[in-house]
């Protein structure tokens, strides 16, 4: 179902963001500002890896899907976990993004299906506000990846998106998703992303997940690691989704055409299309909600 902002206001507003389109699923971004996480020896940045998201879509039947991806410390996942459990969400998934970083960071993917949107909103406000992330989220100054992006373009046969110094590439699998008997939207999550944090002199961290399919698994891992790159994670972020995903984050660190390549080669064992997705603005989806 078709839906624009001003359909997700009362979300938005439990949000405390203004939010953004992704297609026809409405998202909410929450930066973990407050953090300062270093993975073997580099300084994580934000945009790179250290985010918390929500998305929601809407159906023909009024229903509403929810997920999202909240970015907590090991302390903090007892407070999230208890706080999702009490309000009747469902925890589909918690995992790590990166490899030997301090403070020790989990991912908790929490869904549901909901009459109310605005009150599934307000409990993950409230699993969030058990946490140091900053309510309403903070913007970071806007700024240009030091990156020679149109190297890796060509290297990953699609075009990235600037997002405040970082530089990301975002692919959806061709296959029409199912759960819960509903078509599950590209923007609701299920996606490859390649994400570049330069480090200067050409030089570039790569972290990101590849969506895959099970006979898809195998190659992609061998691709990966034929360019030197980590394998951090193998797991499921959803529980009923049909054909089953599987997702690989990876992590690495050097010559940022090289690991282009590289992950082109691995993207390429994948049955997903290049897809477009906002860049960092002032309607980027962490803005925070007029009150």
């Amino acid at each position: 179902m078709r839906t624009t902002l001003r359909d997700w206001k009362d979300v938005g507003r439990e949000l405390l963001s203004e939010g953004s389109m992704w297609g026809e699923t409405f998202r909410a971004g929450f930066p973990r500002r407050d953090l300062r996480v270093t993975s073997r020896g580099v300084d994580v940045a934000t945009n790179l890896a250290l985010r918390s998201y929500v998305a929601f879509t809407r159906y023909d039947d009024g229903r509403t899907m929810v997920m999202g991806d909240l970015a907590v410390t090991e302390e903090e996942l007892g407070r999230v976990t208890d706080t999702v459990q009490a309000a009747g969400l469902e925890q589909t998934s918690v995992h790590k993004h990166l490899l030997a970083h301090s403070p020790a960071l989990l991912w908790c993917h929490v869904h549901t299906l909901t009459d109310a949107p605005a009150v599934a909103a307000r409990h993950i406000r409230a699993a969030l506000e058990t946490t140091g992330t900053p309510l309403p989220p903070r913007l970071s100054a806007p700024a240009t990846a030091d990156l020679d992006t149109g190297r890796l373009d060509a290297a990953l046969g699609s075009r990235g998106t600037d997002y405040a110094g970082t530089y990301k590439f975002t692919f959806a699998r061709r296959e029409t998703l199912i759960d819960h008997h509903r078509m599950i939207p590209w923007g609701m999550g299920a996606v490859t992303g390649v994400n570049f944090q330069p480090l200067g002199r050409g030089r570039a961290a790569v972290n990101g997940a590849l969506a895959l399919t099970a006979g898809e698994v195998q190659p992609a891992i061998r691709a990966l690691r034929r360019g030197g790159v980590d394998l951090v994670e193998l797991h499921n972020h959803t529980l009923t989704e049909e054909p089953r995903l599987f997702f690989a984050h990876y992590w690495a660190v050097g010559d940022a055409v090289g690991l282009a390549r590289c992950l082109g080669a691995a993207v390429a064992t994948t049955n997903v299309t290049w897809q477009a997705t906002p860049g960092y603005t002032a309607a980027a989806s962490d803005r925070p909600a007029a009150r």
